[in-house]
């Protein structure tokens, strides 16, 4: 008798395979069959008519704080995630001084926007070097299994103290320190590397990430620490300016250590075309030996605007300010008597510091969201082309529309991916051979964006949903999400239904799969606020051979663990 079988499901098996009708048998965690089996099992769940395709491996999230405190690692739990990769960008908690632990905090609450409240209230600190963090990480049952990356940002501060958070030059001793840390780090079992080289991010102080401007001799010797270390990836978060520069010491690393390089790729309304030219620049350094691969993302990088958000266009008008710190409700009230209205509309037009948005030519980039949520909008849907089309003025429609659901309306400013109004350049991101799927940001950007759903989306829209443009098959979108990115990462246990891996496997609906619109949760520790997405048709999510989750509620099984470096077939 197996543990666990799964019966009569439509197996996708993560290869890219033509999908098949069968059974899958689970044994000690471990899948042992796959097609049939005639044996029972302890517990048999039936898949008839439902998708069964390996567990998400998502690489890209920033749980490194919450993943102290919550076993489950929502929203990610939620949407069939089963490996999630953290120590991201360069940020993280260790390696930590005591006297650096806020500075810390404030880093990652800059570049993250995760509350600096809530990382201060539910961190309990149990260690200073990274090798002690994974042992506290080690220590806590969790739902899903976790993984994270020696952070450049923390390793420079630990070393360099506040040179490194100016980001002065590294001098040599610096930087055979740090290279000291990181290759510790990789031996203790970190997956890799990861630095930030964009001047996007920046700490709540102001100050870009420590390494943000570290010279190629500081990062080819961190590179080759992870490799003296044993093996992992080097993951950059980088404006690629000027992109021979920095392809010149990623393809001579990659060239020498062996080891896999990985870096964001999204197309930037600035540089709408630089994104082919990445493409090209990484398709040259393969072909001369290198193995770089571009992390790219499934949507748009889009800014949730709202009252609830941490940003809408009447954010700094002053008579909105005046009553911006009273509860929502009393908001919405005072917001629709006409006189205010009036002040703020007449305010918003004059205002000027408003950097990130100027409405003068950004309403026809503003869509409202909906529900089901709309993350594809065409033109014709934009605030500007609404607005005009009922005779109004676009600022006063965006103001009402933010009024309605008592508030709650939420309205999508995509900044990334959507240059062209489509999703023509996402389409080839994701069809490219030296492209990942990647960016997800689980546990990140809690006040402005909700992109942990992304996993879902990519079945939801480019599986089901899309209609301005070629969907993606179904055997494919599932590769992508897990074989693809578990074998970036080294992680060859799982990511494939296959006797012999590991049993970590979703049943999903997917004729209901579906998303809910993002709401605003304030259920981080010390009341911090974040946004959540839902979504529905996973029927069942598996670790290990244990049902984590069921129809969207945790069964409070907790076979998730650490992972410690590369992981071989068992």
């Amino acid at each position: 008798m197996h543990d666990l079988v799964i019966r009569g499901g439509t197996i996708v098996d993560g290869s890219g395979a033509a999908s098949i009708e069968g059974d899958i048998a689970v044994d000690n965690g471990t899948i042992t069959a796959v097609g049939g089996t005639a044996s029972r099992g302890r517990e048999e769940l039936d898949a008839r008519g439902l998708i069964v395709a390996p567990g998400w491996v998502d690489i890209h999230t920033h749980y490194d704080g919450q993943v102290t405190w919550d076993p489950y690692l929502t929203p990610s739990g939620w949407h069939g995630v089963t490996t999630a990769v953290m120590g991201n960008c360069g940020v993280g908690f260790a390696p930590a001084r005591p006297d650096r632990r806020d500075w810390l905090i404030g880093l990652m609450e800059g570049v993250e926007d995760i509350p600096g409240t809530a990382l201060a209230e539910g961190i309990r600190w149990e260690w200073e070097t990274f090798p002690q963090y994974l042992d506290a990480l080690e220590k806590m049952p969790r739902a899903m299994d976790i993984a994270t990356q020696v952070p450049h940002g923390a390793v420079r501060a630990y070393i360099m103290g506040d040179r490194g958070a100016d980001n002065e030059v590294a001098t040599d001793d610096d930087i055979r320190q740090m290279a000291a840390i990181v290759a510790d780090g990789v031996r203790a079992g970190a997956l890799g590397f990861s630095t930030s080289r964009t001047r996007l991010h920046r700490a709540v102080d102001g100050r870009e990430v420590p390494g943000t401007f570290a010279n190629a001799k500081e990062m080819v010797e961190l590179g080759r620490a992870v490799k003296r270390g044993g093996y992992g990836v080097v993951e950059i978060a980088s404006d690629m300016t000027p992109k021979q520069d920095e392809f010149a010491w990623m393809t001579a690393l990659s060239r020498e250590t062996g080891l896999p390089i990985t870096y964001a790729l999204v197309q930037n309304a600035a540089h709408p075309g630089k994104w082919r030219a990445l493409l090209d620049q990484t398709a040259e350094a393969r072909a001369s030996g290198a193995n770089i691969t571009a992390q790219v993302a499934c949507r748009p990088v889009g800014v949730l605007l709202g009252l609830q958000s941490r940003v809408q266009p009447f954010t700094t008008c002053p008579s909105y300010m005046a009553i911006a710190d009273k509860p929502l409700d009393e908001r919405v009230r005072l917001m629709r008597d006409p006189a205010l209205k009036a002040r703020i509309l007449a305010e918003s037009a004059q205002n000027t510091k408003r950097e990130w948005f100027r409405p003068a030519g950004q309403f026809d980039n503003i869509f409202a969201l909906g529900d089901p949520p709309n993350y594809e909008p065409t033109p014709e849907q934009s605030i500007a082309h609404v607005a005009a089309a009922v005779g109004r003025d676009p600022n006063e429609y965006l103001y009402d529309l933010m009024l309605q659901r008592e508030g709650r309306e939420l309205l999508y400013f995509p900044t990334l991916n959507y240059a062209d109004r489509n999703f023509d350049a996402l389409d080839t991101m994701l069809r490219h051979p030296d492209t990942v799927l990647s960016l997800s940001d689980g546990g990140a950007h809690c006040g402005v964006i909700c992109d942990a759903s992304a996993p879902t989306f990519l079945l939801t829209h480019w599986v089901k949903g899309r209609t301005r443009g070629p969907r993606l098959g179904l055997e494919q979108a599932v590769r992508l999400q897990t074989r693809r990115t578990a074998e970036v990462y080294g992680l060859f246990d799982r990511g494939l239904l296959k006797p012999g891996l590991k049993a970590d496997i979703n049943v999903i609906d997917l004729d209901n799969l579906r998303l809910d619109p993002p709401v605003m949760a304030y259920d981080l520790p010390a009341q911090g606020r974040r946004l959540l997405q839902r979504g529905h048709g996973y029927r069942a999510t598996i670790v290990s051979g244990q049902v984590t989750w069921r129809d969207g509620e945790a069964t409070g099984a907790l076979p998730g663990h650490l992972i410690r470096g590369p992981q071989s077939p068992r």
